[in-house]
């Protein structure tokens, strides 16, 4: 975990907008390229796989609906997962607004893997 006490307020909005919405998303991206920081990468990185991850099991949950007499543990695992998404989200949100660079978790080392040459 690293913290710098000293981000600008342009870095932590970076890392803000990098959660909120895909439209916020791009926004930081486009910010983050005028000056780029540790900070902003940082959280880039994480919301990217953050997103990635929700549209996988988006795409799972859709497939699973059409397969006879398996669609009905969507009801209890459907729930459970975007609860467990919008944790993490708001997870994320609180650690950029603090200016932490901690991974987000359970999935936040395996994005920091992934998405190590991103936003760089």
């Amino acid at each position: 975990m690293e913290t710098n006490s000293s981000t600008s307020s342009e870095d932590k909005t970076v890392a803000i907008l990098s959660y909120i919405t895909l439209i916020g998303f791009i926004i930081a991206i486009v910010m983050h390229g005028n000056q780029k920081t540790k900070l902003g990468a940082y959280h880039l990185k994480q919301a990217l796989g953050l997103m990635l991850t929700s549209i996988g099991a988006w795409m799972a949950f859709m497939i699973i609906a059409f397969i006879p007499f398996v669609n009905f543990l969507l009801l209890i695992i459907a729930p459970l997962t975007w609860i467990g998404v919008l944790v993490l989200l708001i997870l994320g949100i609180v650690n950029a607004a603090n200016g932490e660079m901690k991974p987000l978790p359970i999935v936040g080392a395996l994005f920091e893997k992934w998405f190590a040459n991103s936003f760089n």
